[in-house]
């Protein structure tokens, strides 16, 4: 898949490892996210477009790249990739959030829309959707379909924990994505959850049962 990067820095790794451990405590584990999504955002976000502008140096007059166009967008899938936002933003403060609210079936385990708000005009901006966990990819995925319906372009797609079954699903319905991974897992298990995996991530992050 060459639209699939899985990250291999020993810090990315460590973080993940800690977040894994069931004995992280929702602050650290909250901490952990962000800084994750901070280290993976470093990488992700490496094509970002530039312009030459014209600065003034205690020295001399000269022209330097800055971040070109309208300011991108970051996309949490709600709850979860809540976590992940601060950490990008560390990086690039002046983007805009959008969000976009699906829950899954617990039958099904298939996800369903209930909010969508996204920055405008959305079809100029670098669009990063985050999601701790790819799992079926049923997320992702129709996350990524509904701001490819409101004219997003440029999409990239961010978790830290993925699923083959996810990642082979998402893969097949975006092609065009990016898709940045900190740790690919072994597989499902009969509750569509990543195993080895973390748990639920939004409970973790945010406390909650």
């Amino acid at each position: 898949m060459d639209n699939v990067i899985i990250m291999d820095h020993p810090l990315i790794q460590h973080k993940i490892s800690r977040l894994r451990d069931k004995s992280t405590g929702t602050n650290e584990f909250r901490t952990l996210v962000s800084e994750i999504a901070m280290l993976m955002g470093f990488e992700a976000l490496r094509d970002l477009p530039t312009e030459l502008v014209e600065i003034e140096t205690p020295i001399e007059t000269t022209k330097q790249p800055m971040i070109a166009g309208k300011k991108m967008a970051i996309v949490p899938i709600l709850r979860a990739g809540l976590g992940m936002v601060d950490g990008v933003l560390q990086l690039v403060p002046s983007a805009k959030i959008g969000h976009i609210g699906l829950y899954r079936d617990p039958d099904t385990h298939e996800p369903h829309e209930y909010y969508c708000k996204l920055p405008e005009p959305i079809d100029q901006r670098t669009i990063l959707v985050v999601d701790p966990m790819l799992a079926t990819g049923g997320s992702g995925a129709d996350a990524i379909t509904m701001i490819k319906q409101h004219g997003g372009k440029n999409i990239k797609f961010m978790c830290i924990i993925a699923a083959p079954e996810g990642l082979e699903r998402l893969h097949k319905e975006h092609p065009d994505v990016q898709i940045y991974v900190g740790a690919l897992d072994r597989q499902l298990n009969e509750n569509a959850y990543i195993c080895p995996g973390l748990g639920d991530a939004g409970d973790r992050i945010f406390g909650t049962k």
